[in-house]
């Protein structure tokens, strides 16, 4: 049957970190691959959930109230002016904010500039839609922004940028001069900004989360796509939204209707408790991640992994692999599963650069078969558990 299948749908395969879930819990292993917490939803938020049901708001719904919320977040939070009976779609999820805000702006043709390493959500949104990925390398360790390569990626065909920070899955957060090259490159080119701000609650020490769309010329050009999932710990909830000037907030409604018609009713009503949590909700989140990424990082440091660069924000380690180890990272995760019992992500899936030929080799080892992502929005007890697994494991690791 497989002549059956659409040209699109065949170049798509099964999504490598969804089969590695699958693959943890075949094996009994421990997941650190998928980033999903495995920890209770906070009581207020299940409350309002099962409130919510009791109620009856079990059918097709549109909440206004979660529009009005979101548009009077935004304007606390980075000073945009939001009109939420316009600007705001809410949809099943960030991942579907995000498809349908492509199916809405980009034609066959267009290209769209994409950060690597990136999450493998943008790419199949965009080739579905007939646009043109075009990748352009963060500089590693650090995952900095180099402001020439980035302005010589563009065409006359750029039609857009995705901006996923914090970043996943490097943990960066861009910076305010980094944002302003961006902004200032959109704004001369005439250039549309897709944002993916799903971790933008989720940032450590000092740093802080400015949406490019706050920046001067970017709100009338900027799509904001988010959620609840990683805020609220709730990723099978699957509401999320768009916040974007009138006419593309309108079209993604659109697609999103005759996508999937309705975002979760009770979900959505549940979602005025969340957002209206108290601000020491947010502050201990911060904490409690903080927490945890220190104690993956000092783990993965004790058995070999170099940690160049410390996330800054959201819940994953990239870590690069032992100094002397000559596994590739797809070897070294079938090792960790094999001898450790436990999942993480090659980061290779991360990676599309084509890099020139002369600088192949080197590159593609150096940096692209070197990483492994590690989720580390887990329990502390999953944690732990990991932990004694990976320490008992470390002398049977193959790392020469």
């Amino acid at each position: 049957m497989a002549d059956k299948l659409s040209s699109v749908a065949k170049t798509f395969s099964p999504s490598p970190i969804q089969q590695l879930s699958h693959l943890a819990q075949q094996c009994n292993a421990i997941n650190l691959a998928e980033g999903f917490p495995d920890f209770p939803v906070p009581s207020h938020i299940k409350d309002a959930a099962v409130s919510a049901i009791n109620s009856d708001f079990n059918q097709y719904r549109h909440v206004q109230g979660l529009c009005d919320l979101l548009a009077k977040k935004a304007k606390e939070i980075h000073g945009l002016d939001v009109d939420p009976l316009t600007d705001i779609a809410i949809c099943c999820g960030q991942t579907e904010a995000f498809a349908a805000t492509v199916f809405a702006v980009i034609d066959k043709g267009d290209e769209v500039l994409l950060f690597d390493p990136c999450y493998e959500t943008y790419e199949g949104c965009i080739t579905m839609a007939g646009g043109v990925p075009v990748f352009m390398a963060l500089d590693p360790p650090h995952w900095t922004l180099d402001p020439e390569k980035f302005k010589k990626a563009f065409t006359d065909r750029t039609k857009a940028v995705v901006l996923n920070s914090p970043h996943n899955p490097t943990g960066k957060v861009f910076h305010k001069d980094e944002l302003e090259i961006i902004a200032e490159v959109c704004c001369k080119r005439d250039c549309l900004a897709i944002t993916d701000e799903v971790y933008e609650h989720i940032i450590f020490h000092d740093e802080k989360h400015i949406s490019l769309a706050s920046l001067p010329g970017m709100q009338e050009r900027t799509i904001i796509t988010s959620s609840l999932s990683k805020t609220f710990s709730v990723t099978g909830w699957r509401i999320g939204w768009a916040i974007a000037p009138a006419v593309i907030a309108s079209a993604i409604r659109n697609i999103h209707i005759r996508v999937t018609d309705s975002a979760p009713a009770p979900f959505q009503e549940a979602a005025l408790s969340a957002l209206m949590s108290p601000l020491n909700y947010f502050e201990s989140l911060k904490m409690d991640y903080e927490s945890k990424r220190d104690y993956l990082v000092k783990l993965l440091s004790g058995i070999g992994f170099q940690i160049h660069f410390k996330p800054q924000g959201a819940v994953f380690v990239f870590a690069e692999l032992p100094e002397h180890c000559l596994l590739s990272d797809l070897e070294y995760v079938q090792e960790l599963i094999n001898q450790a019992g436990v999942v993480a992500v090659p980061g290779c899936g991360f990676f599309r650069t084509n890099f020139p030929s002369e600088d192949l080799s080197q590159i593609s080892h150096r940096y692209q078969r070197r990483y492994i992502r590690f989720a580390f929005c887990k329990s502390n007890a999953t944690l732990a558990a990991a932990a004694q697994k990976l320490v008992d494991a470390k002398n049977h690791l193959n790392l020469h």
